[in-house]
């Protein structure tokens, strides 16, 4: 708890002053009829926002896991609209330049899953891989389903995980040596691994320093047998 809020008082402190810097500029623009300079401080303290929305996400969705609270609820999922929901829903947070390219080969119309425990992982990861990389760098996300199995990859052209930080990557409170002034709490990927091991699945990744990084997900295409 001491190092939850050690982490919290450190990481709300840049997107709050953010915040309160810009709606105070956003009066003075707005006396002196400056429009254009207003919107770009309305979309910094939006960016501000998500950025506190996702750190509270991250201590709420790690205390449910630690007190085990969290219950898979499988159910029918068209991956295809799921997919592009996710797309839609994480437009906002893409660095100019930045796309999502979904290649998704499912030969059946519907998978069975947790589509919350599967929608927190994907933007999770989708997220990293945004923050760690460059304007006008692709994320790609690819998947497919096969032997009872379905399996996602996220790929990013970013800056990649150094060798000797990769070690410990699903480590709580843990960040690579070279995330630099990028916000983040360090319990992202604990809380992947968590879920994923929730769902039965597995979780690993390649990366190469300065070049960008894959994770893989695998996990059970539940069957409406298994689920009795």
């Amino acid at each position: 708890k001491t190092k939850f809020v050690s982490i919290a008082s450190h990481e709300f402190r840049t997107p709050l002053s953010a915040v309160l810097s810009s709606a105070s500029l956003i009066k003075q623009y707005n006396d002196r009829r400056e429009h254009d300079k207003i919107s770009k401080h309305v979309q910094r303290i939006k960016s501000s926002v998500d950025q506190l929305t996702g750190i509270l996400n991250d201590f709420l969705s790690l205390g449910k896991l630690e007190e085990g609270k969290v219950d898979v609820v499988n159910e029918v999922i068209n991956p295809t609209q799921f997919l592009e929901e996710v797309k839609e829903e994480m437009s906002g947070m893409l660095k100019s330049g930045q796309q999502l390219l979904i290649d998704c080969k499912f030969d059946v119309a519907d998978i069975v899953s947790d589509s919350r425990i599967l929608r927190n992982v994907l933007f999770n990861l989708i997220s990293n891989a945004i923050k760690y990389s460059e304007v006008d760098k692709p994320i790609y996300i690819t998947c497919q389903n096969g032997d009872g199995k379905i399996m996602f990859n996220v790929k990013d052209e970013g800056i990649g995980i150094p060798d000797e930080d990769q070690k410990h990557m699903f480590d709580r409170f843990f960040r690579a040596s070279n995330s630099g002034n990028v916000q983040g709490t360090g319990l992202g990927l604990n809380i992947v691994k968590r879920y994923i091991d929730l769902l039965g699945g597995s979780i690993s990744f390649s990366s190469e320093y300065g070049k960008g990084t894959i994770f893989y997900l695998i996990i059970p295409n539940t069957t409406n047998e298994n689920k009795k």
